[in-house]
């Protein structure tokens, strides 16, 4: 008996230490203060949010004078579509831009919050592409960035997987009006992973490869504008 009620109580210690780690899953209180301080455009500004993972949140550190004080950064390293689309409310739509960019995927392919299918994948971009278009936010769908090998999770070879995945998210924005940017053709090498000169780890772009991401994204907010 002893023993019984010793493994319950080390039981609901481990489901209390799981549980309040798991309250925040999304990591909606990331941004919460910024948001409040941000708070709603002035008048005639034209704000953008760039919502994403560790390539979004990481741009603003390798090149901060892109982000003009119309432009948000809304990445958070490591997050996969469900979590992003957790945070659609909070981080971008309460934030009233006009343009939102979305650049989702590639981390769901890595299982970083575990097993998923490509059309669970697309489920999740598509209801962020269609709660912005309920409250009047253009969309732009990015082309997840070409990878080969995931350092932190060798063996995947999700290149293929990612190829994919662009395709369903390109023919999506055809079918519905929106602005599909394509950073996966101009980082691409003959693997299709991201050229060496681009990127910093095979994933993440280095100061180069978001030289070369700008004038493409500048490109599709100008169009998503018209």
């Amino acid at each position: 008996m002893r023993n019984f009620k010793s493994i319950i109580g080390l039981s609901l210690l481990l489901l209390m230490f799981n549980l309040s780690h798991a309250q925040d899953w999304a990591n909606l209180n990331r941004y919460k203060s910024d948001n409040e301080t941000i708070g709603l455009p002035k008048k005639g500004e034209k704000r953008v949010v760039f919502l994403g993972s560790s390539i979004i949140e990481f741009w603003k550190k390798e090149i901060p004078d892109f982000f003009k004080e119309s432009y948000i950064n809304r990445g958070i390293g490591g997050q996969t579509s469900p979590q992003l689309l957790l945070r659609f409310k909070a981080d971008v739509i309460n934030l009233k831009p006009a343009v939102v960019i979305i650049l989702a995927g590639s981390n769901d392919i890595a299982g970083n919050t575990g097993p998923t299918t490509i059309e669970q994948i697309t489920d999740n971009i598509f209801a962020m592409a269609e709660l912005a278009k309920v409250h009047r936010i253009k969309v732009v769908l990015c082309a997840n960035l070409p990878v080969y090998d995931y350092p932190w999770k060798q063996g995947v070879f999700p290149a293929a997987k990612i190829i994919e995945l662009n395709e369903l998210i390109r023919k999506y924005a055809e079918r519905n009006g929106l602005v599909y940017l394509d950073f996966h053709s101009a980082l691409k090498d003959e693997r299709n992973g991201t050229m060496a000169i681009y990127t910093k780890d095979g994933v993440h772009p280095n100061e180069a490869g978001y030289s070369i991401m700008i004038p493409l994204c500048e490109q599709a907010i100008k169009k998503a504008r018209k």
